[in-house]
């Protein structure tokens, strides 16, 4: 690659970069504001006191958002390991049907696949609420743990397998101390891309959930019908320092795992 290509290859790079994170340092800058207008009145910490004091719907709201992530995300892990595994290593029949079943998920509208789950819920009289959000956003995070732990196992080195039957290893013992530990890396990103997936969700969650159980971004859209408050953005901000905490933990972790 000469520097021509280089250059143009960095400057697109940075373009996009600017494209993305310019929103959010705005938003950062704006938390700050005292005013709500878009125009600039003034530093302030007003609207991070005010999330804090006044905010205990909002609170609610997190934390049910909060509670829902953790919990699809460590059922769809599990579910989605262990699922991988089995397509991965183990013979059986109608296998190939079930991996393309697997990808149904992958490919429905939101809109589709939450609408499909309301009328299922609606025909068993199962009532709406943190229950069925906590179903319906285990059931689309289950294919995106399972894709990721596959990939992880199509470059997974057999070889510690068969040494550990060597060394006297049931299939019980080598699933727990050899394998599951191997795909540590992969079951700790499929983890976190359910807890994202889970915690973005509007569509889907918009169709399952109930009187009382507003989710964060339901939440969010239904303040933004009375205008855009200020409190959303420091709000915004907390969240972003949080990912980003969790993003540098997560790499030492995984880092930790493959040393």
């Amino acid at each position: 690659m000469t520097k021509k290509d280089n250059r143009f290859t960095f400057t697109v790079f940075f373009i996009t970069m600017l494209f993305f994170y310019i929103p959010l340092v705005v938003l950062i800058i704006y938390s700050f504001n005292s005013g709500k207008s878009a125009n600039w009145n003034g530093f302030s910490f007003e609207w991070y006191i005010k999330l804090f004091t006044d905010s205990s719907r909002l609170w609610d709201s997190f934390g049910y958002s909060l509670l829902i992530g953790l919990l699809s995300a460590t059922m769809s892990t599990i579910i989605g390991t262990f699922g991988a595994i089995s397509l991965h290593w183990y013979n059986f029949k109608h296998k190939k049907y079930l991996e393309i079943i697997s990808y149904l998920p992958l490919i429905i509208p939101d809109i589709i696949m939450g609408a499909s789950l309301l009328i299922m819920f609606t025909q068993i009289k199962f009532p709406l609420g943190l229950a069925t959000i906590f179903i319906a956003h285990t059931t689309f995070n289950i294919p995106f743990v399972l894709f990721i732990v596959l990939s992880r196992l199509a470059e997974f080195d057999y070889s510690i397998v068969e040494a550990a039957y060597d060394l006297g290893a049931n299939e019980k013992q080598t699933l727990w101390k050899v394998i599951v530990p191997s795909l540590y890396p992969a079951i700790i990103s499929g983890f976190l891309m359910s807890m994202t997936l889970s915690l973005d969700d509007f569509v889907i969650t918009f169709f399952v959930t109930g009187p009382g159980s507003s989710t964060l971004p339901l939440h969010v859209y239904s303040m933004l019908k009375f205008g855009v408050s200020p409190v959303i953005n420091a709000l915004s901000v907390i969240l972003i320092a949080g990912t980003v905490l969790l993003t540098i933990s997560t790499k030492k972790i995984q880092k930790y795992i493959t040393v």
